[in-house]
């Protein structure tokens, strides 16, 4: 079982269904069934797909680091620091005008967390071999 990595996919599956339902909306409003030809339609679709894009390795990453033994603590410090990442990067890209820094403070906490899972799943790997 990974519970740690369950809990954080369970939020994570709030954001991508929030920000799925942002997409919808904004094509309703907007009258766009296909492509993004509207500003805010093109950043709905963009927040959402980035998460999409980002969200299932980090969450894969976090799983391989709980089944390898990393400790509670450090796979909650993983969790904060995707969803702070994954939520700042869509605050930032929604906005009109866009909010740059909050965009990229977001994409820094994301790579963050995928850069030190990695890190951390090459130690686990070999301190197991």
């Amino acid at each position: 079982m990974l519970p740690v990595t369950a809990f954080y996919a369970g939020l994570i599956a709030f954001g991508f269904v929030y920000l799925s339902l942002r997409v919808v909306k904004q094509r309703h409003a907007y009258r766009v069934a296909l492509g993004t030809p509207h500003r805010l339609v093109e950043r709905a679709v963009r927040a959402h797909g980035n998460f999409a894009e980002y969200a299932p390795l980090a969450l894969v990453l976090m799983a391989l680091c709980e089944a390898n033994g990393l400790p509670g603590w450090a796979l909650h410090v993983l969790g904060v620091v995707l969803l702070a990442g994954r939520a700042l990067h869509a605050f930032g890209i929604s906005r009109e005008p866009e909010v740059m820094t909050w965009r990229s403070l977001g994409m820094g906490l994301t790579f963050t967390m995928l850069g030190v899972a990695g890190a951390a799943l090459i130690g686990l790997a070999a301190a197991g071999m």
